[in-house]
């Protein structure tokens, strides 16, 4: 029969990753003016705990294991070799993959009325210009039309609502969204593809109207070099979105986590301490960002984040579906390109098909 302690670490183990994307944005379930603790104070008491130290160490352990036993027996496995080798064909659906990504919260927060973030609200009566920037801005990407434009001018929006509401920070993901839109372009299938093929043909009359697509094909040829760092740019912006979430939105705020905890009665589903849900998950989404940045174990990383954000949509029906899009799209990119350069696994991984795995292609 296995024992307590032993069904324990692995509930642990589970909690602190299922309670990761159940909290990954607490204010989107829960309301304001919750009670103020002392974070340091709150951590040092639920871990002083001996078994909740001990849950938290023995699924910690379980995960390095099981990580390491992965990475080692990784190349032997044909069905990983024939995963990575058809991930990589993937590359050229990844522009419009992230458009996607893009663009439909982007017509949400116009329709709806908010920076970004759904806690971040404006008045769409007082503000129509607002209104119509957003959603002009979603369609635009979601078509593919002037994509490199309107990612700089997402960009400047951005910056400019951060300046404006700190708390827009929550949103961090549209930053390197909008810088790898910059370097990609519309790709394919996209308005931008379209149009320069059709201007560039001799004898076109839209050709001789049309002075953007020279700007585009000499974008195109200017970014090409870029390209390779379109995974390193998505991987490190999804890192530090996790580290964010991780350390200010759960370490921080414990009294919010526990607000969500008692919320959805989570003690229910996992039998542990609520604090050590808190813990557990701000612990778990920092390791998670590290090892995204230092691009460790990155597929696997990614892979898990997606099932557990799908489980936490269909888990949370006041969390905003919209809010987690860009994420989804993010997070697919990750694991359809992998590290890339600059990473622990392009220096020390064993590649299971050869010495590079395919980027993103140029077009």
């Amino acid at each position: 029969m296995t024992s307590r302690p032993a069904i324990a670490v692995i509930l642990t183990f589970l909690a602190s990753l299922v309670s990761r994307p159940v909290r990954a944005h607490v204010d989107y379930v829960t309301e304001p003016g919750a009670e103020t603790r002392d974070a340091v104070a709150f951590t040092t008491g639920v871990l002083s705990d001996p078994f909740n130290a001990a849950l938290f160490l023995g699924s910690g352990l379980v995960t390095v294991v099981g990580i390491a036993a992965y990475l080692y027996v990784r190349p032997t496995i044909t069905d990983i070799v024939v995963l990575r080798d058809k991930l990589a064909s993937y590359g050229d659906l990844i522009p419009w993959m992230l458009r996607l990504a893009v663009g439909m919260p982007l017509i949400g927060a116009g329709f709806q009325g908010y920076l970004f973030a759904p806690t971040v609200t404006f008045n769409v009566g007082a503000n129509p210009l607002l209104r119509i920037l957003f959603i002009g801005l979603g369609f635009f990407t979601l078509f593919g039309l002037a994509t490199r434009i309107v990612a700089s001018l997402g960009l400047v929006t951005y910056a400019w609502a951060l300046a404006t509401e700190p708390s827009v920070f929550l949103a961090i993901e549209y930053v390197p969204l909008f810088l790898a839109l910059f370097v990609l372009g519309g790709g394919r299938p996209s308005a931008d593809d379209m149009l320069l093929e059709v201007a560039s043909t001799d004898g076109s009359i839209y050709g001789r109207i049309d002075p953007i697509h020279h700007l585009k094909a000499y974008l195109d040829e200017r970014t090409r070099p870029l390209r390779v760092y379109v995974p390193v740019i998505l991987r490190v912006g999804m890192g530090a979105a996790f580290i964010y979430l991780g350390l200010v939105q759960k370490l921080a705020q414990p009294s919010s986590v526990l607000a969500v905890v008692a919320k959805y009665n989570l003690t229910a589903v996992v039998p542990v301490d609520p604090g050590l849900w808190v813990v557990g998950a701000g612990i778990t989404e920092i390791a998670v960002g590290i090892a995204l940045i230092a691009g460790f174990f990155t597929r696997g990383m990614a892979a898990t984040a997606f099932i557990l954000f799908t489980l936490t949509l269909f888990g949370l029906p006041d969390d905003p579906v919209l809010a987690h899009v860009t994420l989804f799209g993010m997070v697919s990119a990750v694991f359809t390109l992998g590290a890339g350069p600059l990473s622990f696994d392009h220096w020390y991984g064993r590649p299971a098909v050869a010495d590079e795995e395919s980027v993103v292609p140029a077009d």
